[in-house]
């Protein structure tokens, strides 16, 4: 049995019909009420639903599984204290839970922002759950998927689609310098496949990118053009403005539309190297120039 936590989500879902095609049984992990559980219900031997962040929720999910897949977290919150909560005392949830269970092999789908020189109370939870997963006790391994795209879903990816979008000009932070390596959500899922009781990537920590770097402006006018609105023009506006801005609305407002995380995921590179997931699991991802444009137009989610 192989359980896949947060396995109707995106990425989840896919990696859970993967996992299925290849004639695994798969038991996965999603909150009450998740209304995306149409979407694997084909696909699962197993749905147990319950709440990370509550211990007593996840008692004996983990009985008779070989392998964890934890995908389950949280990217936005309008109170960052939601994301150690459940990115990384989650993690410790289900990490005791694995243990006590037995399990062979624990794999953590961490993110590229724990790279980041200044970090944001997202990339912040993740390295407190990476942490987590490394003194566990448990055979584990740790991706660090960069920025996902696919032909539907991906919600930081859509989000960024609909910024480009919502206005007559770009509004854009800073030069557009920083480099990204965005990834396929089927090359991720390679990767991760890839990893099942693998016992040459206990222990270690792999980065699931794309084959390219590009920057965050260069990506920023290919989705654009292949949004047909190649035309629209992209407004730099300093960093240090943008930050003053973010400052002043974070006091006056409950939901500021900028915050320090976006600043911060504009302005710093998300460049990592695939290369030893390469050499390990034969991922072979493809050039985001290549393979975004298959993904346009864009099924619905």
């Amino acid at each position: 049995m192989i359980l896949v936590t947060g396995g109707s989500g995106a990425m989840g879902s896919v990696l859970v019909h993967e996992l299925h095609n290849r004639g695994e049984l798969v038991r996965v992990c999603v909150m009450p009420g998740d209304p995306f559980v149409s979407r694997i219900a084909d696909a699962v031997t197993d749905i147990c639903y319950a709440d990370i962040t509550k211990k007593v929720s996840l008692a004996g999910i983990c009985k008779g599984v070989k392998t964890v897949y934890h995908l389950a977290a949280i990217i936005v919150s309008r109170d960052d204290g939601e994301f150690d909560r459940v990115n990384a005392e989650g993690t410790r949830n289900i990490v005791e839970e694995a243990h006590w269970a037995g399990v062979k092999h624990f794999i953590y789908v961490s993110s590229a922002s724990v790279t980041y020189p200044a970090p944001t109370p997202y990339s912040l939870s993740k390295s407190k759950a990476e942490e987590i997963v490394k003194f566990s006790g448990l055979n584990f391994t740790i991706v660090r998927p960069t920025l996902v795209y696919g032909e539907r879903g991906g919600l930081e990816f859509d989000m960024y689609l609909e910024y480009l979008q919502k206005y007559p000009f770009v509004p854009f932070i800073g030069l557009g310098k920083a480099l990204k390596r965005p990834v396929y959500v089927g090359d991720v899922i390679s990767g991760l496949v890839a990893l099942n009781d693998k016992k040459k990537t206990y222990k270690k920590t792999y980065n699931l990118s794309g084959a390219e770097a590009i920057s965050i402006r260069q990506f920023s006018v290919l989705c654009l053009k292949l949004l047909g609105k190649g035309k629209k023009p992209i407004v730099s506006l300093p960093v240090g403005l943008c930050m003053l801005i973010a400052k002043i609305m974070a006091r006056f407002m409950k939901n500021p539309p900028l915050k320090w995380q976006v600043i911060a995921g504009i302005t710093q590179d998300a460049n990592l190297d695939p290369g030893q997931a390469m050499e390990d699991l034969g991922y072979l991802p493809a050039k985001v120039t290549e393979r975004l444009p298959k993904c346009f137009p864009r099924l619905k989610n």
